[in-house]
């Protein structure tokens, strides 16, 4: 009989050795597995089944194991200087992060089809380059994560507009033309907020499709050397196996989508491991896109899991935001009393804007080894301090706005603090867009991790 108050993602969570988070009473964010090479007596047998997993499911189920699970024993030979990093934020993304030691990086390859090459750093010039030509050559559609960072940025370019709008009658009046602010400033703030409104639900479904069993995304192999010898290491990409959202391509014309449900997703592969449980615990077990969670997984995971509770402030705080949108039309802004006015067009800039402070503080919380120490090397880190930005600068033109009618100071204020905002949610979009599109991303460390049960938090740090 398993404890239900742990048993959900128990194998991620809390039978870790290598785990650490920035608040101790939630979910820990990043796990560092060190990936071994291939045993010797293992390479002309067939692989051995893989043990059963502590946990199960609400159902009383085990979890299913991923299809293709890399060697995290610590029988295994000797250490590969290979490293997969999970991080939660990774985890809702569907990205496969990989941290090399110098020396790892030295001597491994990366095998791409028949053709092999040294790994290449995500943080260099060239592979930059690379993800910014994917950002205009790659449209995948129906990987969420894509999709919440393009509407992102849609809506924040609508915003910039409106900041446009609303400023240059006042900075530049013999530019503007008659109801620039009025019109202009209405109709581009109502078409942002509701894009933004749009991009937060998608970001609660991307919240609560995280994958469920652990997805490595990478295989170790070890290429045989002249005459038998130990050869090189070889990491191979296993897209085919990847078990995250964005490989259900017709998730949002279904509901609920279960393992080998769709023909994209190995259903091969997993229909035997499912075939003698009920419906209800096959369902939950091995679900890859559901439209909202159990209230059971809520209340022993989601609650508990930093980036959930990010992506639920700013859902609440888009909605409320949602609101001064409609009242800001001119023909419902222009027949507002002033309390009228503060209380259902300025108040809910405030505390919308309030909800993007919060979550913003969340995503950066989420990707620091502790709350006071910024991770300046992950790309989620720039995207929510970004969103932090433009998020002030919304809550301070709420903020300031009270005070527009009776101060042209306040007033200019607000404006600028709209337009300035705007642009920091623009930047923080497209980052998370180039973010969406990086599912393979490696890194280097310096530090060789000596085994389990050994502090690996130097290294976390750095990652």
């Amino acid at each position: 009989m398993t404890d239900r108050n742990t048993n959900h993602f128990r194998g991620q969570h809390y039978a870790a050795d290598h785990i650490t988070g920035p608040v101790p009473f939630l979910n820990p964010t990043t796990r560092l597995l060190p990936l071994h090479k291939p045993k010797e007596q293992g390479r002309d047998q067939q692989a051995a089944p893989h043990p059963p997993t502590i946990g199960g499911d609400e159902y009383g189920a085990p979890e299913k194991q991923p299809a293709s699970t890399p060697d995290l024993t610590p029988t295994a030979t000797h250490s590969s200087g290979v490293y997969h990093i999970w991080r939660s934020r990774d985890n809702r993304k569907g990205r496969h992060a990989l941290a090399l030691t110098r020396s790892a990086e030295a001597s491994a390859a990366v095998a791409v089809g028949a053709h092999q090459h040294k790994p290449r750093r995500t943080t260099t010039t060239g592979s930059t380059l690379q993800g910014i030509a994917r950002m205009f050559l790659r449209y995948p559609v129906w990987d969420v994560s894509y999709d919440v960072a393009t509407i992102f940025t849609l809506g924040s370019v609508v915003w910039v507009l409106n900041g446009f709008f609303v400023l240059l009658p006042t900075t530049d009046p013999g530019s503007s033309w008659p109801g620039e602010s009025a019109w202009g400033g209405g109709v581009s703030a109502v078409v942002g907020a509701t894009i933004f409104e749009v991009g937060s639900v998608l970001l609660m479904l991307e919240a609560v499709n995280e994958n469920r069993s652990d997805c490595f995304g990478w295989a170790l192999e070890e290429a045989l050397g002249h005459g038998g010898a130990e050869g090189r290491l070889v990491l191979r990409r296993e897209k085919s196996r990847c078990n995250h959202h964005h490989r259900a391509k017709r998730a949002f014309l279904k509901g609920t989508v279960v393992d080998g449900s769709d023909g994209n997703m190995n259903a091969g592969e997993q229909g035997d491991a499912s075939s003698g449980q009920d419906e209800g615990s096959r369902t939950t077990a091995g679900r890859r896109w559901t439209w909202w969670p159990s209230w059971y997984e809520l209340r022993t995971h989601y609650f508990r899991e930093i980036g959930f509770l990010a992506c639920l402030s700013q859902m609440i705080g888009a909605t409320i935001f949602w609101i001064s949108g409609f009242t800001g039309l001119p023909q419902v802004l222009g027949v507002l009393t002033v309390p009228a006015e503060n209380g259902i067009f300025w108040l809910p800039q405030v505390v919308g804007g309030t909800g993007f402070i919060i979550s913003s503080w969340l995503f950066i919380l989420e990707t620091q080894p502790n709350w006071h120490t910024p991770s300046l090397t992950t790309l989620g880190w720039h995207i929510g301090f970004w969103n932090l930005v433009g998020a002030l600068g919304f809550t301070l033109c709420g903020a300031l706005g009270f005070a527009s009618g009776s101060s042209p100071a306040c007033e200019t204020a607000s404006l600028w603090s709209t337009f300035i905002g705007s642009w920091a949610f623009l930047v923080g979009s497209i980052i998370q867009w180039y973010e969406s599109l990086d599912k393979y991303p490696v890194t280097v460390i310096d530090k060789q991790f000596v085994g389990p049960g050994a502090s690996s938090s130097g290294i976390l740090e750095k990652i």
